[in-house]
C-alpha cells in the first residue's frame, strides 16, 4: 500500500521516470538505440530538421524530442502530438514506428566505458578488460535494457522488415549525414528539401554539439553533477577499436555477438575459433 502511494505521489509530482511505463500514442515515433550508439546526435539532427524555428540546444532538446529515461510520465503525456520520443527500451510491441540506431559494439564498449567514468559509475582505474566482460555479460547499470546484442536483436528480429521501422547504422551517418537524415525525413513523411537538410547537418555538427554542451553542461539534465573533464559529446568517429581496444576484448565481443553484427555489417576482425570447434 505504501509503495503505490509513493509511485502516485511521485508521478502527481513529475517525479517519477517514464522509462517503461509511457503512455503510447498510435502517431508516436521512437528513436530507439542501445545508449552510446548516436541516439543523441540523431535527436540533435532530427530536431534541427522537423523544427526548423527552433534553437535547438541541450536546453530544449528535451521538450524536443524528450527522453523516456529522464522525462516523467507526466511530462511525456503533455508532450504535444505527434510526439518524437527517445528511449533505450528494448522491444515493445507498442511502439506504432521506430527509427533505430546501431553502432559497431567494439567502438560503443569504449564509448560507454568513459560515459560511465564521467557518470562516476566506475574508476578511472577500473580495468577495460573486465568492463567489457562485464558488457557482454550484461553487469552494466543498463542491464534493464538488455545487452548490446539483446536490445539490437530484439528490434531487428521482430520489426527488421517492416515499413514502419528504419534501421539507421551511426557508421552511415557519419559518412553521409545528409543522406541518412533524407531517409529519416522520408520516414516521417516530410519532403528532404536539400537546404533543409543541410542546415540541420550544419547545426548539428560535433563540433556545433560540444560548444553547446560546454556553455550548458550545467543545465542539461544528462550532463549537470557529472564530471567536466570527461565530455558527453564523444570524438565521432568509427573504428576507434582498431587501436584502443584490446585484442582479447575484440575477440570476446565478437564470439558473444558475432552473428547479429554480422546482420547489421559489422564483420570480425579475428577468425574466433568457439570451444569444441576447429
Amino acid at each position: 500500500m505504501i509503495y503505490g502511494l509513493e509511485v502516485v505521489v511521485r508521478y502527481l509530482l513529475g517525479k517519477d521516470k517514464a522509462g517503461r511505463n509511457l503512455q503510447v500514442f498510435p502517431d508516436d515515433t521512437f528513436v530507439v538505440s542501445y545508449p552510446r550508439s548516436g541516439n543523441t546526435w540523431a535527436r540533435f539532427l532530427i530536431a534541427n530538421f522537423v523544427h526548423p524555428d527552433e534553437d535547438v540546444s541541450f536546453l530544449n532538446i528535451e521538450r524536443l524530442i524528450p527522453d523516456t529515461s529522464s522525462q516523467s510520465s507526466r511530462a511525456l503525456k503533455h508532450t504535444p502530438r505527434p510526439r518524437i520520443v527517445k528511449t533505450h527500451e528494448y522491444f515493445d510491441h507498442r511502439y506504432p514506428r521506430v527509427i533505430y540506431i546501431v553502432r559497431d559494439p567494439r567502438d560503443v564498449a569504449l564509448s560507454y566505458y568513459d560515459f560511465q567514468r564521467k557518470y562516476m559509475q566506475i574508476e578511472d582505474a577500473y580495468p577495460l578488460e573486465r568492463y567489457v566482460d562485464d558488457f557482454v555479460s550484461g553487469r552494466l547499470i543498463s542491464a534493464d535494457w538488455g545487452t548490446w546484442e539483446e536490445n539490437v536483436a530484439s528490434w531487428i528480429y521482430t520489426r527488421g522488415r517492416r515499413k514502419e521501422f528504419l534501421l539507421v547504422r551511426y557508421e552511415d551517418m557519419l559518412e553521409d549525414p545528409t543522406s541518412e537524415l533524407a531517409r529519416i525525413a522520408v520516414f516521417l513523411g516530410i519532403e528532404p528539401e536539400a537546404s533543409r537538410l543541410q542546415r540541420a547537418v550544419a547545426l548539428s555538427s560535433a563540433d556545433r554539439m560540444r560548444q553547446l554542451e560546454k556553455m550548458e553542461q550545467d543545465q542539461w539534465i544528462a550532463t549537470r553533477n557529472r564530471r567536466k573533464d570527461i565530455p558527453f559529446v564523444g570524438v565521432a568517429k568509427a573504428g576507434g577499436w582498431r587501436t584502443s581496444l584490446p585484442e582479447s576484448c575484440v575477440r570476446q565481443i565478437e564470439a558473444a555477438w558475432g552473428d547479429v553484427m554480422t546482420l547489421v555489417g559489422y564483420g570480425p576482425a579475428t577468425q574466433t575459433v568457439l570451444p569444441g570447434r576447429s
